[in-house]
């Protein structure tokens, strides 16, 4: 799924999470990022595969995204990859997420990376955890789709 508006385009996206969870909700956030960082991001260097969000201290902070640096971009700043990065939501959002991680045994996980404005923004989806025959049955389904399409342009 790209964006197609030039006020926001996409630079990462993790598929896996669709396939591993359902989705609940979804929300915007910002992120605290270094002058290296962004321009990783503005030459498409940032990866989401492995990377998720964990909640401490009423904070939010997004783990395991890989930016990858380039190599002019900074001298005499030593550049981590993998550092863990702040996510900037409102504090009605932050309560909600953690109520929702805490009591009622939700996961956060990133979605997409995208521009929007200019900045960069994060969405993360409020998520449960699929089991194996729910992924089973979202293959079969798909699957089933897939030929039914083949033949009706057959047909």
């Amino acid at each position: 799924m790209t964006k197609t508006n030039d006020s926001s385009r996409l630079i990462a996206e993790n598929r896996r999470a669709r396939y591993d969870y359902f989705i609940e909700e979804r929300y915007e956030a910002g992120l605290a990022l270094q002058g290296w960082e962004v321009k990783a991001m503005r030459a498409g260097r940032a990866q989401l595969a492995e990377a998720y969000v964990y909640l401490r201290g009423g904070e939010a902070f997004l783990i395991g995204a890989h930016l990858t640096p380039l190599r002019t971009t900074s001298t005499h700043v030593v550049a981590d990859p993998v550092r863990t990065r702040k996510l900037l939501l409102n504090y009605s959002e932050l309560q909600g997420l953690i109520g929702a991680v805490e009591r009622r045994g939700y996961t956060i996980v990133p979605l997409e990376l995208y521009w929007k404005n200019g900045r960069a923004k994060l969405q993360v989806g409020l998520a449960k955890g699929k089991k194996q025959h729910d992924k089973r049955a979202v293959e079969k389904d798909r699957d089933w789709q897939r030929s039914k399409a083949r033949l009706l342009r057959r047909g």
